[in-house]
């Protein structure tokens, strides 16, 4: 049900947006870097965040009204402004099929990259005034737009302190306190945006925001482990590209705590292929990763129990189910 839901509705969002984007008027050079943009956005994807807004709305209206898929044009375009700057710097080059947007333009890595934090810029703006357009009340718009500018800044925040761990050794609390301005605000954000535009009470508003937290973290956790030791073949992301950056993602953190050896790979520039294989045996024969991965588990368990808690319809809830189940379960791959 999980998948077949994020289907129907990641396509209605992808035909609203392609609606959006034929409207959208520009000239000269801009007109390029617009079709750039439309094409970065218009990559096929989950739509996780929008589908997060549609359910939670449905949840509790009852519906899927053109209202609030008017609304997911601007979950989306807040989406992708926030994974421009990711890519850009986390050095990434690729995403979802194409090239990361400042690997984009044909000209020198400068103006790709300085066309990288103007679009995504673009992006953010585009994104609140396509909420402001939604057709939602007065009320409404501007309690999203608050709860998307707040979420905004603490994405940022947390990109901060991630690059910073990079050069410091963070602690597990420091990671959380971190973590919770990443993928936890994204959701927080999705979640409650579509709470706010069906008028969920606020004792639902405040239990949708403590499952986003616990999302959050199941999400970050996954998402990093993949980082560190999926093959390019099985996830398109090049192999040990946490490593390769020094990153401090969860698992390495807690092998941090117990393995000198692990350090001194990561204050080193360069590392070779045999050094990234050596710093995952490291992580895995320390008990890092299967200390990762339940902590993961932990976080899907309470948010599962937490969405037990709203009064969203039962079809809602089930898509939230198999959503966490899916972020908990997909690591077994990895032994």
């Amino acid at each position: 049900m999980y998948e077949k839901l994020l289907e129907k509705y990641s396509n209605q969002v992808e035909e609203k947006l392609e609606e959006y984007f034929e409207q959208v008027q520009s000239q000269g050079f801009i007109s390029e870097v617009h079709g750039h943009i439309r094409e970065y956005v218009l990559r096929k994807g989950k739509r996780l965040a929008s589908c997060s807004t549609i359910l939670a709305y449905k949840g509790y209206s009852g519906k899927v009204d053109e209202k609030i898929l008017n609304a997911c044009i601007g979950v989306e375009l807040y989406r992708h402004s926030i994974l421009i700057h990711d890519d850009l710097v986390d050095l990434d080059e690729y995403r979802r099929g194409g090239k990361a947007f400042h690997k984009i333009s044909s000209l020198d890595d400068r103006f790709g990259e300085g066309m990288a934090i103007f679009s995504g810029n673009i992006l953010y703006v585009m994104a609140l005034d396509a909420i402001q357009n939604s057709g939602f009340s007065k009320a409404q718009i501007e309690k999203v737009i608050s709860l998307f500018v707040n979420e905004f800044r603490m994405v940022n925040e947390s990109q901060i302190l991630d690059l910073l761990f990079e050069y410091t050794q963070p602690s597990v609390e420091e990671w959380y306190d971190m973590a919770k301005k990443r993928a936890a605000s994204l959701f927080k954000a999705t979640m409650l945006a579509g709470g706010i535009f069906a008028d969920a009470q606020k004792k639902d508003l405040q239990v949708l925001e403590k499952a986003a937290l616990q999302i959050g973290y199941a999400f970050d956790i996954q998402d990093d482990i993949i980082g560190t030791f999926a093959s390019e073949e099985q996830y398109g992301r090049p192999s040990g590209g946490d490593l390769l950056l020094g990153k401090k993602p969860l698992h390495i953190v807690y092998a941090l705590e117990s393995r000198k050896k692990l350090i001194e790979l990561l204050r080193k520039k360069e590392l070779s292929l045999e050094e990234i294989e050596k710093a995952k045996t490291i992580i895995k024969r320390c008990g890092a990763l299967d200390k990762a991965k339940e902590k993961l588990k932990e976080h899907a368990k309470k948010a599962n129990e937490l969405i037990q808690k709203t009064s969203m319809s039962s079809g809602s809830k089930k898509f939230f189910y198999g959503f966490i189940d899916y972020v908990a379960e997909s690591l077994e791959w990895y032994k």
